[in-house]
């Protein structure tokens, strides 16, 4: 049986999804007494949240949010020994990464409100930084690129899909400098006689670390935060879209 769907995976992507479905910017609206089911975009993500109780609401929400996407995937790092290093078999890479969309799928389709949701950019950061350093790494270079399109046009619409987009980029950086400095160690511990050797030990260094399925996983997030948004793509090219410090449009954001 592969070890990625051996019972404490099987167990770990059951209970992420279950941790990643709880509707937490719904449940605080409620205790409120607002269902943000029913104001502005009618998400219940933390953004929506946001626009009906305010900036710390906003703030708590998506707090909430990124500690269940976090949660699940530490600890599956920690139980199957894979936080800390680039370097595992492919088999556990694809069993922690369906850990991290159980959480991501969890809280965008929970099935206590419906199979509705939030759109996943919380949600998915928090899952991102549970994988270390592997997609935690380019999880803060896509936050950064969140803040500085944010920063720049106040809309998170267009923060959240152009640092999905980048998440890709940054995975494939972050595996490109790991393989690096993994030959740059090998290759310092020992020093090999002939060229032949020498490309030997390049590549048997190089071989633990698969960016394929981080890489895969990571175009998946990117598309499904896209897809999510595609509401929102739709009031920015009608220039509808609510910017963030400005009166919310009649149609919500």
């Amino acid at each position: 049986m592969p070890s990625w769907i051996d019972p404490l995976w099987a167990s770990l992507i059951i209970g992420a999804f279950l941790v990643g479905s709880i509707p937490f910017s719904f449940l605080i609206g409620l205790a409120k007494g607002v269902d943000i089911r029913t104001v502005g975009s009618k998400n219940t993500g933390a953004t929506n949240l946001g626009r009906a109780l305010g900036g710390r609401y906003f703030a708590l929400g998506f707090t909430l949010d990124m500690l269940k996407g976090l949660a699940p995937t530490l600890t599956a790092g920690i139980l199957k020994g894979t936080l800390g290093t680039f370097e595992m078999p492919t088999a556990d890479a694809w069993g922690w990464l369906a850990v991290l969309a159980a959480a991501v799928l969890g809280h965008m389709f929970s099935p206590w409100i419906g199979f509705r949701g939030g759109k996943g950019v919380a949600t998915g950061l928090g899952a991102l930084l549970g994988v270390f350093p592997a997609l935690a790494l380019p999880g803060l270079g896509a936050f950064v690129v969140f803040m500085g399109v944010f920063l720049l046009w106040k809309y998170v619409s267009s923060a959240s899909i152009v640092a999905a987009c980048s998440l890709p980029i940054w995975v494939w950086l972050a595996f490109g400098q790991a393989r690096r400095l993994a030959q740059t160690r090998a290759m310092g511990d020992l020093r090999p006689e002939t060229v032949e050797a020498a490309e030997a030990l390049r590549a048997q260094a190089a071989a633990p670390i698969d960016p394929i399925p981080f890489t895969a996983v990571a175009v998946v997030l990117a598309a499904l935060v896209v897809w999510r948004h595609r509401a929102n793509i739709q009031r920015l090219m009608a220039g509808t879209e609510h910017r963030v410090g400005a009166q919310p449009p009649a149609t919500g954001g």
